[in-house]
This record gives C-alpha cells, structure tokens and sequence, in this order.
C-alpha cells in the first residue's frame, strides 16, 4: 500500500520544474568545461557535475561566455568580502536559487576567509538532496566545512548545516514568510549580507521575484541594520529579433521566462533595485563587460586558450545577458567604509 501522501495518477505527471533544474546542469558543464580548457581555476567543480570525468568540452563561445560573467561576479563578490574587512564585521552571502555553485567553497580556501561570518544556499529539494549527497560523498567538499561531528543533515536530506555554511530547500516561488522561515532565524541584520541570484529570477513571475526582494528589504529594516547588496546575472531584452530566437530555443525544452518581461532594455534592469528602495542600482551587460572590465592581461592570457570564429554570435549573445548590482545602506548606518564604493571598475 501505498503513503497516503503518494498518489499514483500525479506521480506520472511530468514534472514542470525538471527542465529548469536542468539548466543548473548545464551551467555545471560548462564551467567544468571553462575549467578544464584552463579559462577559470576552481577545483571544486567537478564534484557536483555529473559524470564529470566523461563530459566532452563546450564551444568557445561557450567558454568565453561563463568565463566573462564567473570573472564580474568574482570580482563583486570580492569587493564585498574587502568592504566587510574595512567595517571590520564578518559578512553574510545568500545564494538564492545555488544549484550546484562552488563559491563558499572558494572563498573559505581562500585569504578572505575569515570575514564570512555564514554562507547560505537554497534551491528546490530536489537540487539540495544532490548536493548534499555530493557534499557528504567527496572528502574534499565536507574538509572545508569543519569537523564531521559538526555537519548535520536535516529535513529528510535536503538541508544541511554547518558552522558557516548552511543549505536548504525552498521553492523560491511561493511566500517568503513560508519559504524563508527557516532562514530568518539564521540570518543576522546586523552584518553586511550579500544576495546572489544568477539565473533565477528570470524563471520567476515579477509578483514572486519582488516580493522575495522586499522580505529581504524589510528583514534588514532594523535601526542596527547593515548594508544589504544584490547581485543579478541573467539574460534580458528577449524582444528583438536575437532575443526571440533565445527564448524560442529555451520554449523547445520546455523552460519559460516570465520574469523577462519587465526588463527589456539595460536602463530597466537597475529598477529591480530601486523600486525596494536601494540606495543605488547598476547594470552592464557581458558584452560590454568583456569589453571594458577585464584586465588586459587576462584578455590577452584568454585569447590564446581557443580560436574563436563566431565572434559576431559572440558579441550577441553576450549582448543579451547582465549583470546588475543594487545596494541598499541604512540611513542611520555607521559605516566605517563607503559602501558606494562596491561597483566593476573599468579595466586600463
């Protein structure tokens, strides 16, 4: 007999949210591939992409593209970790929507360390389940979280804790005060906390993807709050001709974009932001980034790797993905930094 909670005839359904998940894969394939061809250096990779030591390279085009947006997202991250030490007060990330992401791996093996004070990361329990398994399974992904007798698995398998790092379940879609319940309780207003979201809110209704934002605004409402800072990476502007075709071959796979709609030039994305009350909001999309905000040398070191023919693609493709960056400061902050400072800054 079967659990009462189990029913048969839904069972066989398809699933609506497997396509999306399968994205996370894709975006594992192709850093590992943007690894192994020598783009990135991240040693962590290869435990949460599946079958990894038999998985063929990606294109160029492909390469170039995760190594544009891994190298501005690093370095904004970054900043916010050299920002934190100046205030002196341990800063908090929150990866919402993680999937299989190494980053509290490659921080806390690296010399800012020390000034992350918690990482968190949710997803579907789906996601979570894996990569806990992935977390338990590999030795070198558990070392970096602490003594085994201070990693507990909790909710059946899908959340997982440690001294600083912390991974749960949740369907970023539904109500904050449902879904970010477990968080609350962990995360601290008073420290400087970073929001990830690298393609999520895409996949999300403009109703769903504000009001995630705002429950983050209001929990860092308080008179001791710290700065608060967003951090977006996804593609935008599906109206033209380029756009039409993205969002054509992603339907044949059956993933939708709802949250595309609200954003269909550069000059709106900086809203998401604004319209919650940050402080300030930037976007640039990859193309311009690649362009502009990665160090000649690195564009020289990079260039070598492949050759590279479909520079036009290229330059269109990364043309329809942004990254944009909000930053939100307490009036009454008695910040020792000027947070205002945390922005790309243009190589020379």
């Amino acid at each position: 007999m079967l659990p009462p909670a189990f029913n048969r005839e839904e069972s066989a359904q398809p699933d609506p949210d497997a396509a999306i998940r399968l994205t996370d894969t894709d975006a594992a394939l192709a850093r590992l591939s943007a690894v192994q061809k020598h783009y990135l250096s991240d040693p962590f990779t290869r435990y949460f992409a599946p079958r990894a030591y038999l998985q063929p390279s990606r294109p160029p085009l492909i390469n170039i593209g995760t190594y544009v947006r891994s190298e501005a997202l690093d370095k904004l991250v970054n900043q916010w970790l050299e920002l934190s030490e100046q205030q002196g007060l341990p800063c908090q990330i929150v990866s919402l929507g993680a999937g299989s992401d190494t980053r509290f791996w490659r921080i806390t093996t690296g010399p800012r360390k020390s000034w992350l004070k918690a990482y968190f990361e949710l997803d579907f329990p789906e996601v979570t389940t894996k990569k806990a398994m992935a977390i338990r399974k590999s030795r070198d992904l558990s070392a970096v979280l602490g003594k085994p007798e201070d990693i507990t698995v909790a909710n059946g398998g899908t959340a997982l804790h440690a001294p600083t790092y912390h991974l749960l379940p949740a369907d970023l879609r539904r109500p904050p005060s449902e879904t970010l319940a477990p968080l609350a309780s962990l995360l601290s207003p008073s420290h400087p906390t970073l929001l990830l979201f690298e393609c999520v809110l895409v996949y999300m209704t403009p109703t769903a993807s504000s009001a995630l934002l705002q429950w983050f605004v209001d929990h860092f409402a308080g008179a001791n709050a710290a700065a608060l800072g967003g951090l977006v990476y996804e593609m935008y502007g599906l109206e033209d001709s380029f756009g039409r075709v993205m969002r054509a071959n992603l339907q044949a796979r059956n993933v939708v974009l709802p949250g595309a709609h609200p954003y269909p030039t550069l000059q709106s994305l900086p809203n998401r932001f604004l319209q919650h009350g940050f402080t300030t909001a930037n976007a640039l999309t990859l193309r311009e980034i690649r362009r502009s905000y990665i160090d000649p040398t690195e564009q020289e070191r990079i260039s070598h790797l492949e050759m590279l023919d479909e520079i036009e693609e290229l330059e269109l493709v990364l043309e329809h993905y942004a990254i944009t960056w909000g930053l939100k400061v307490p009036p009454t902050s008695n910040a020792k930094v000027d947070w205002t400072e945390w922005r790309l800054q243009q190589s020379h």
